[in-house]
């Protein structure tokens, strides 16, 4: 940068917003595959580990591995499988979504009121529809809450997988210390940070919505 420039340039922000837009939506597509498969893979070990309690421990600990393993190390054992294509960052972002959703849905549905299910095997239900009409709707608020801490998580590592190439708020960050400009540095953080913000309340309402007991429950007498 050279000397005198601003710390932040308005007017290179607003020459860029095309820019701008593009990086935020190839941000949210990362977040949402990553979060959407995830969520799928969770909810199937999840039940999993309903059916076989043993699974439990050997799942926890393979999931919380990878989520330990940092992300740029990480990153890098994967390209060499894929190279730096969209499978290598959404592995990769993936791995990070599977402790966090599974342990929500296992304690989710664990917090299932054993009187409720057993009234609604009384009435006939099969365990198809205990699951999608009693179990699921009942662990929802603490699901959701998996989510919302998934989701918050992978639009902070989203940024990391620019160093394999792939277009996200990252790449200002990273563009903006190479070339020594403040402004994109300035703008990648802050536009992350408020997508961030934006998801974390966003699925809060959707959680609300989805969930009206919890609104009665919360509400003053």
């Amino acid at each position: 940068m050279e000397q005198g420039d601003p710390f932040f340039d308005w007017g290179w922000a607003t020459r860029h917003l095309d820019e701008v837009a593009t990086k935020i939506l190839a941000h949210l597509v990362l977040t949402g595959l990553a979060v959407g498969i995830g969520l799928l893979i969770s909810l199937a070990l999840a039940l999993l580990i309903m059916r076989y309690r043993w699974l439990d421990a050997p799942v926890t600990w393979v999931t919380g591995i990878l989520y330990t393993i940092p992300s740029l190390a990480l990153f890098a054992l994967l390209v060499p499988f894929w190279g730096f294509s969209l499978r290598t960052a959404e592995v990769g972002l993936v791995s990070y979504t599977l402790l966090i959703l599974t342990r929500n849905i296992v304690a989710g549905l664990r917090g299932v009121p054993a009187d409720v299910r057993e009234a609604a095997i009384g009435m006939g239900y099969s365990p198809t529809q205990l699951l999608v009409r009693v179990d699921l709707p009942l662990a929802l608020p603490v699901i959701v809450a998996g989510v919302r801490i998934a989701t918050v998580t992978t639009i902070g590592l989203v940024t990391v997988t620019a160093i394999i190439g792939r277009e996200n708020l990252g790449q200002f960050i990273l563009e903006g210390i190479n070339q020594l400009f403040s402004t994109k540095i300035v703008l990648g953080a802050v536009l992350s940070i408020a997508l961030a913000v934006a998801a974390d309340v966003l699925l809060l309402g959707v959680q609300w919505l989805v969930a009206p007991w919890v609104r009665s429950r919360e509400r003053p007498a």
